[in-house]
C-alpha cells in the first residue's frame, strides 16, 4: 500500500478538496487551499476497508507492542473500530473532555494499568488535538505512538510532536497528495507552483 494510492482515494472520493481561488478556513484559524475531510471515506465501503486494512498493517509494522486501539472523538472512532476488529484488540476512545454527567469519563472503555495503546486518528494538522488525546490515556497508560490517514507534514506538528516525545506516522502526506493531484489532472503547473507556496509558510 503506497502513500499515492491512499492520496488518490482522498481526491477521488473528495476527503480532499483543493480551492486555490477561496482558501477554506480550518478550526486553528488557518486559511488554506486544501481542506481534508476523511469523514467521506466512511461512505465508500471498499475505499474505508482499503485505509483500514492499510492502519492496521502499519500499526504492526510500526508500534507491534500495542495491545490497545484508541480512536480519536469524533473522526478516529470509525477507523479506530475497523482498525481494532483487524487487530483482534480491545478498543477504546478519548474525547476531548470528560462528560460532566454519569460516570464522567474522558476515555470510553476498558484500560487495564499495564495496556499499551496506540491512538488512531484522521488527521495530522498542527498535532494538537490527538496530542491532547494521547495526554488524556499517558495518566494512566503508555502510548506507544500515533497513526493517522493523513498528515500536512507541517513543521509545528513535527515539533510538538518531538517535545511530547511521541511519534507518529501516516499512510499518506501532502507531497504524495501533490504529485497525484498534477498527475491526474486536479492541479495544472501553475496551481502546484501556487499551492507550493503556500506551503512553505508551513514546512
Amino acid at each position: 500500500m503506497t502513500s499515492e494510492i491512499i492520496a488518490q482515494i482522498l481526491l477521488e472520493k473528495q476527503a480532499v478538496l483543493l480551492n486555490l481561488t477561496t482558501p477554506f478556513q480550518w478550526a486553528s484559524g488557518i486559511l488554506s487551499p486544501i481542506y481534508c475531510d476523511n469523514r467521506q471515506i466512511l461512505s465508500y465501503p471498499n475505499e474505508r476497508n482499503i485505509v483500514a486494512d492499510a492502519l492496521a498493517d502499519l500499526i504492526r509494522i510500526k508500534y507491534p507492542i500495542a495491545n490497545v486501539v484508541a480512536g480519536t472523538a469524533t473522526a478516529g472512532i470509525p477507523h479506530a473500530a475497523w482498525v481494532s476488529e483487524r487487530l483482534n484488540l480491545p478498543m477504546i476512545y478519548v474525547r476531548s473532555s470528560a462528560k460532566k454527567h454519569g460516570r464522567k469519563q474522558a476515555i470510553e472503555g476498558h484500560l487495564n494499568p499495564d495496556d499499551q495503546v496506540v491512538l488512531v486518528e484522521d488527521l495530522i494538522s498542527t498535532g494538537k488535538s490527538v496530542l491532547d488525546a494521547a495526554k488524556i490515556v499517558s495518566q494512566t497508560n503508555k502510548v506507544v505512538g500515533v497513526v493517522s490517514i493523513f498528515s500536512y507534514e507541517f513543521k509545528q506538528a513535527r515539533e510538538q510532536f518531538d517535545q511530547a516525545h511521541m511519534t507518529y506516522h501516516s499512510l499518506s502526506n501532502i507531497n504524495s497528495l501533490i504529485h497525484i493531484a498534477k498527475k491526474n489532472g486536479f492541479l495544472n503547473e501553475n496551481e502546484v507552483e501556487l499551492f507550493l507556496e503556500w506551503y512553505k509558510n508551513y514546512q
